[in-house]
């Protein structure tokens, strides 16, 4: 069987910000290259941790020109979709497919819950609009669609679907994915404290989130699971977990970045309405983040599976 088009760790990166809320893309660049330093073998611009929809268009645009050029070729760079229009996500791939990106996550239109032959004709409108591979992005807690097994065996004619983001927060998809679809997509799973349960299971990528903060250990955990070392892995599951729980709450975009910052990688400043947490709230996380640092594994040298 041939190797899927995506596969790896394509860490969805935060959108660092300034104090006056404007686009702060050198410390954008700075994290890129921590990443990349790392052995990601792509990256997510402008998912849910990216802040992509309280930013405006003409921003995301500016920040995935800016981007294209920091990776420059090194791994391929994809940029979520998350417009509340159809329309208005055609023109974004166009858009973005013009600034030389290499790909995209896409999302249900956002603050509607359609049924099932309106998702279906919002992804398979978007893919249309552009020559770009699209990772379609499944996560119904959020953002209230469910795209279930059946509608994936049922989009497998659109070429340019080429993975899924599995994040609907039950483990059992992983397993009826592969059931419905085979291997026709590269399987990502989406939920950080799931990674483990999912690897297990078989996939072949992860949309990382909290792992941003920690790339060196975020990308040997995954080869630990590449490799099949399932007690090493086990081991290690156990220091990372309280830091992967970060990325399954509301404010996981003012966790994550909140750790980014303590882990000297960026700053947690956030686009309003979000503000940064503050009090009791403030102090258990710092607590979990400053716990994680002290304990820090120390990572010997994983011969990457080929």
């Amino acid at each position: 069987m041939s190797k899927p088009y995506w596969q790896g760790v394509f860490p969805a990166i935060t959108t660092q910000l300034k104090k006056d809320q404007s686009l702060d893309f050198d410390a954008t660049a700075r994290h890129v290259e921590a990443l990349l330093a790392s052995g990601v073998t792509g990256i997510v611009f402008l998912g849910s941790l990216g802040e992509n929809q309280p930013l405006r268009g003409d921003e995301k645009r500016q920040l995935m020109e800016a981007m294209v050029g920091v990776v420059n070729g090194r791994v391929p760079v994809l940029s979520g979709v998350a417009e509340t229009s159809t329309a208005e996500a055609c023109r974004y791939v166009r858009d973005v497919e013009a600034l030389g990106a290499d790909g995209f996550m896409l999302m249900p239109a956002m603050l509607y819950k359609g049924d099932p032959r309106e998702t279906m004709v919002h992804f398979r409108t978007t893919a249309k609009a552009t020559g770009l591979p699209i990772m379609l992005y499944n996560n119904p807690l959020s953002y209230a669609n469910d795209i279930t097994p059946a509608m994936f065996a049922e989009m497998a004619d659109v070429k340019n679907f080429v993975a899924l983001k599995e994040s609907s927060g039950d483990v059992r998809r992983i397993t009826d994915l592969h059931n419905a679809v085979g291997d026709r997509y590269a399987l990502f799973t989406g939920v950080d404290n799931l990674v483990l349960e999912s690897a297990v299971l078989g996939i072949d990528g992860w949309v990382a989130g909290s792992g941003i903060a920690f790339p060196a250990e975020n990308q040997y955990f995954w080869e630990l699971t590449r490799a099949g070392e399932w007690v090493k892995a086990r081991e290690m599951y156990r220091w990372f977990k309280p830091l992967l729980d970060l990325d399954v709450s509301t404010k996981f975009v003012q966790y994550i970045k909140l750790a980014v910052q303590e882990c000297g990688l960026g700053s947690e400043v956030v686009r309003a309405p979000r503000l940064t947490i503050t009090g009791a709230e403030r102090k258990h996380v710092l607590k979990v983040i400053h716990d994680g640092i002290a304990a820090r594994p120390k990572l010997p040298k994983l011969a990457k599976r080929k």
